[in-house]
């Protein structure tokens, strides 16, 4: 069963950065690096949104306007896993963060929550003024 599972989550001030991590579990190598990876964030009452993606084919990345030139997102295929470097982190984006895994091979990086096969559990990232 593919199962991504995320850390690297905490409370941090405003200014600050975080790393986070997604380790893809119960998928090969080769499969994972056939999947656009993807992370998006929901605070409180409301909607889940797309903060960042990374592409399959030559590691495209894909931002949401709220965190271009703040956060980048890249993957390790050797590793099965995907990080999020988040700076100069504003309070927000107080958020609990999700890795999401989209296996429909699309040339361009989908957005839309549904658009995702596999979900983790999400971590959270909470950034104090």
């Amino acid at each position: 069963q593919v199962q991504p599972v995320e850390s690297g989550g905490g409370l941090v001030q405003a200014g600050g950065s975080l790393r986070l991590s997604c380790a893809v579990s119960g998928v090969s190598g080769r499969t994972f690096s056939t999947y656009t990876m993807a992370w998006f964030r929901q605070a409180p009452e409301k909607e889940r949104e797309f903060v960042a993606g990374v592409g399959w084919i030559t590691g495209n990345t894909r931002y949401a306007d709220s965190v271009k030139g703040r956060f980048t997102s890249s993957r390790d295929n050797a590793k099965n896993t995907v990080y999020l470097q988040m700076n100069s982190l504003k309070p927000e984006d107080t958020a609990v963060y999700y890795c999401a895994a989209d296996e429909d091979r699309r040339i361009i990086i989908a957005i839309g929550k549904y658009d995702y096969d596999y979900w983790g559990q999400g971590t959270q990232v909470t950034v104090s003024s």
